[in-house]
């Protein structure tokens, strides 16, 4: 995985016979992307620039794509790939909202406990991802939920959080 890519979406299915096609956009806000004029497709391990010639949001997350230079059958030998955008095109979040990208090497600052430990990544399983933090050689596991996250200090690089009790005492 290339860490200068985000993931937004996946080509799913051909839409008519022109080389346009349905993509599903994982996002929560897909209007955000109705103005898209291209995308890193991923085919192998390369991010293959493709430049869209028209893009028109169907409902939900679902969205009908025609890319320049594709056409009619073409376009179905870009089945089930994945499409990626550059960390640069995200746009800036404040305040306590945040990208999981930008915290990794944020000190973690647990309400109760204090130092905790560094974020190193996070986990992504199932529909609950999770904050690894590691505190010398131990790995502390917080779930990335809303709620336990206090404060987010970009300028010092740190997390403030309020896990459960007896969370962090598990792992120390």
């Amino acid at each position: 995985m290339n860490n200068d890519y985000f993931y937004l979406g996946i080509i799913t299915k051909p839409f008519g016979y022109k080389g346009q096609l349905y993509i599903y956009l994982d996002t929560d806000e897909p209007e955000k992307y109705e103005n898209l004029k291209a995308v890193f497709i991923l085919i192998g391990d390369e991010y293959l620039p493709y430049q869209i010639e028209n893009i028109e949001l169907r409902g939900g997350k679902s969205a009908i794509v025609k890319f320049q230079d594709v056409e009619g059958e073409d376009a179905k030998d870009l089945l089930k790939l994945e499409l990626y955008l550059p960390l640069s095109a995200l746009p800036p979040l404040t305040g306590n909202q945040f990208y999981y990208h930008e915290v990794i090497g944020f000190q973690v600052v647990d309400k109760e406990k204090g130092n905790i430990g560094i974020c190193t990544d996070f986990i992504d399983i199932s529909n609950q991802p999770i904050m690894q933090v590691m505190k010398n050689e131990t790995e502390i596991l917080i779930p990335a939920v809303d709620d336990l996250f206090k404060e987010v200090d970009r300028k010092n690089k740190t997390i403030h959080i309020e896990a459960p009790e007896g969370l962090i005492d598990i792992y120390l």
